[in-house]
């Protein structure tokens, strides 16, 4: 068996896909647009959303993901409930991690060491999107 994410960004997946991999290093492997997938009627779009994205496929390290834009509801909600947990080889890469995410975003707990681990730290990215970076504590 096996868990991934899949995470509604209400229309601007492409953005966060493009920033996850410029700072983050993420590795988009599969994107579809709703204009691509096969013309039945259940698949269609709303007019003026067949450029967003329907579906993408995400690696990051050793971890798979997914992501869309979803429904683009102007009254949708903000993404609430879960974080997606990141852990770092090193601190240096985790505090890169943890400022990459942090620009435009929102600081819920600074990075930093802690009785579990190395540095840790939250952050609500620039997406609306909760982060947990952390330092495995390597004996």
């Amino acid at each position: 068996m096996e868990v991934q994410p899949y995470v509604f960004f209400n229309g601007r997946c492409e953005e966060a896909l493009d920033y996850y991999r410029e700072k983050l290093g993420a590795e988009v492997t599969f994107k579809m647009r709703y204009k691509e997938a096969p013309p039945d009627a259940a698949n269609q779009p709303r007019p003026g959303l067949e450029d967003k994205i329907m579906h993408s496929n995400v690696r990051m390290g050793s971890t798979s993901w997914m992501a869309s834009d979803g429904n683009c509801d102007p009254a949708a909600a903000p993404m609430s409930g879960f974080s997606l947990s990141l852990t770092a080889d090193d601190a240096a890469s985790a505090e890169r991690y943890f400022s990459a995410l942090v620009d435009g975003g929102q600081v819920v707990m600074p990075f930093q060491p802690t009785f579990w681990s190395k540095g840790f730290g939250m952050v609500v990215d620039r997406f609306g999107l909760m982060w947990m970076v952390t330092v495995p504590d390597k004996p």
